[in-house]
């Protein structure tokens, strides 16, 4: 699909060019690196290890992606600014999915954030039922 883009973008200036081939590149490597923590995390679900602090790498990454991804679409917006080649109004939604895709980190950060309250009520739990054992 690159090749592909990169023919496409054959009549676009060689300043435009090759920065947006390259944030469609590393666009799409946050996008995987995304897909293969959130497998990752299913997978723990799945086997019931989720609420440990092995989770918390995969969910690192993911809001890291995310804000990778979010500053990509910025820089492919600064990118597309200068010029007649695109519109403003143009530039300015990119601006705002740059935006959007921030507010989805975000959201992930709050998301680790429940997670390590769960994890710590996990292991106050196994502690609780220790102790009943011991008293039993």
């Amino acid at each position: 699909m690159v090749p592909l883009f990169w023919v496409d973008l054959e009549e676009a200036p060689a300043g435009v060019r090759v920065p947006v081939v390259v944030i469609v590149v590393l666009g799409i490597v946050t996008m995987q690196v995304t897909a293969v923590c959130v497998w990752r995390l299913l997978t723990m679900v799945r086997r019931g290890t989720v609420f440990s602090h092995a989770a918390f790498r995969y969910v690192d990454i993911v809001i890291g992606a995310i804000a990778a991804a979010s500053a990509l679409t910025f820089g492919l917006a600064v990118t597309l600014a200068p010029g007649e080649a695109v519109p403003p109004g143009m530039v300015l939604l990119i601006c705002g999915a740059s935006l959007i895709v921030a507010g989805v980190a975000l959201v992930v950060l709050v998301l680790r954030l429940l997670l390590a309250q769960a994890v710590a009520r996990d292991v106050e739990a196994h502690q609780l039922r220790a102790e009943l054992d011991e008293v039993i």
